[in-house]
């Protein structure tokens, strides 16, 4: 589920180019290397507390257990924000992908809105079933979409390269700064990665959340930074360095990878990659309904917003109230970029992503920071000078970077939809909704103490006062 919130075909064809052509240019797979090393630091804390406290809202709970139950409601809307843009956004960008592969493999030229309203449907339709229907129909897909990089990526490197070689200077750490905004690519690089934290989410369905959580966010980290890594090496070998730019600044960036698949691995590539975009995109979406749908449930099955969110599917499992709300929010979301005239990708995809990874990245660097204050009056006999203090307070600082390097390159990261009512309200949409979360926690410390005292506690009880030795049977 993880590695399908990432989606690395669609972060690789949507972002690489814009690394390449505005960013880290030729260093690109410096920057990926060096964004993995800071989210390896900032995975040690959260998986740390994660072994402790396991809850269908992470960060809601993680900085509830921290920092204290205000800031702790203030992040958890803030992680609702992302999550259920971010699922517009990837709608945007699937209607996008579906629109050109169907127009160019079958002819078929319909409105970008038809691909829009066909994936909500779907999504909505497989979310309503248990965890497990949703997490094989997106192993399919992302089984495609790594399958494709990986042939893609080797078939280079079984060639040598392109016309330049290999490059290996680009995998140079120390470079990672280089580039004509190298802000810019950083920033992307971080985008790629968005998606891996959410394996804490889904502890409570797991058989074993105490060993599972941890490995899988791990692992999701170290595996898209090797992917990554390698696919963008590959792609600037396979292209050439002086190509590579001119290609990623054209009007056909995409072409980064069309022509090596064409090159390298024949027409049946390009047809292949294309089409894998579109479940990639599809697979991300899904996945990030799914977040969307947990983090509503959390806060709803707490007494807040409306209390029938906390309901779960008396067969299924599932948190179906929520689920559906989601796809009610992201039909209005994506309603209103369409009544706007936007365009699905320039307008919906990159405006959408722009804010919730404004919000999600102010939510990770809160939830390192709640990691030290939690281990500072809980469980002695699991704090660590590296695991709970150093790592996490490293992490925290390198999300502050990451959030520094999107507000400063705002206006580039949104290219032509910078001119929008909607990018300037974006960091007030941000302060607003977090300003919003402390409002109503202290409202309801005040007004309703009971339901005060429960807001961001209700976890499953064998991670909240366990050590590393104990493994409770867990219940709600």
């Amino acid at each position: 589920m993880a590695l399908a919130t990432a989606a690395p075909i669609t972060a690789m064809t949507g972002n690489l180019p814009v690394i390449i052509g505005s960013g880290s240019g030729v260093h690109a797979p410096a920057g990926f290397l060096f964004v993995m090393l800071v989210l390896i630091v900032f995975t040690v804390g959260y998986v740390a507390m994660a072994r402790h406290i396991t809850t269908a809202g992470a960060f809601y709970g993680f900085v509830s257990h921290g920092l204290g139950r205000v800031v702790g409601m203030a992040s958890g809307l803030l992680a609702v924000l992302a999550y259920v843009v971010f699922e517009a956004s990837i709608v945007g960008i699937f209607a996008y992908f579906a629109q050109q592969a169907v127009d160019a493999q079958l002819g078929l030229d319909l409105p970008w809105q038809a691909y829009a309203l066909l994936m909500l449907a779907v999504t909505a339709l497989l979310s309503y079933f248990d965890l497990e229907v949703a997490s094989k129909v997106l192993g399919v897909f992302l089984v495609g979409e790594v399958l494709m990089l990986g042939l893609l990526a080797g078939a280079v490197l079984a060639h040598g390269g392109g016309p330049e070689g290999l490059q290996a200077s680009s995998l140079d750490p120390t470079r990672a700064f280089a580039g004509v905004n190298a802000g810019v690519g950083l920033f992307f690089c971080f985008w790629s990665w968005i998606g891996f934290e959410s394996t804490a989410m889904y502890g409570e369905e797991s058989r074993d959340p105490k060993r599972i959580i941890p490995r899988a966010t791990l692992l999701a980290v170290v595996a898209l930074g090797v992917l990554y890594t390698f696919v963008a090496w590959m792609v600037l070998a396979g292209n050439g360095a002086t190509k590579s730019l001119e290609t990623a600044g054209s009007g056909s960036p995409l072409d980064l990878f069309l022509d090596p698949a064409r090159q390298y691995l024949g027409g049946w590539a390009v047809t292949a990659v294309q089409w894998l975009m579109v479940t990639s995109a599809f697979a991300c979406g899904m996945a990030f309904h799914q977040c969307a749908s947990r983090y509503l449930y959390a806060i709803g099955r707490e007494g807040f917003l409306h209390p029938a969110l906390g309901r779960t599917h008396p067969r299924h499992g599932s948190p179906y109230v929520a689920s559906f709300t989601q796809t009610g929010i992201a039909l209005a979301v994506i309603g209103g970029f369409w009544a706007a005239g936007q365009d699905p990708y320039a307008g919906l995809y990159t405006l959408t992503a722009i804010l919730g990874t404004l919000a999600l990245l102010v939510v990770q660097t809160l939830c390192s920071f709640s990691v030290i204050a939690y281990f500072r009056r809980n469980h002695p006999e699991s704090r660590h000078w590296f695991r709970t203090l150093t790592a996490p307070l490293l992490g925290g600082f390198g999300m502050l970077a990451a959030i520094v390097l999107l507000v400063v390159n705002l206006d580039t990261a949104a290219g032509a939809a910078s001119e929008t009512l909607f990018f300037e309200l974006i960091p007030w949409i941000v302060a607003a909704v977090f300003l919003g979360g402390i409002a109503l926690a202290l409202y309801m410390r005040t007004r309703h103490p009971a339901k005060y005292e429960v807001m961001g506690r209700l976890v499953a009880e064998n991670a909240q006062e366990r050590t590393d030795d104990e493994a409770a049977p867990a219940h709600a």
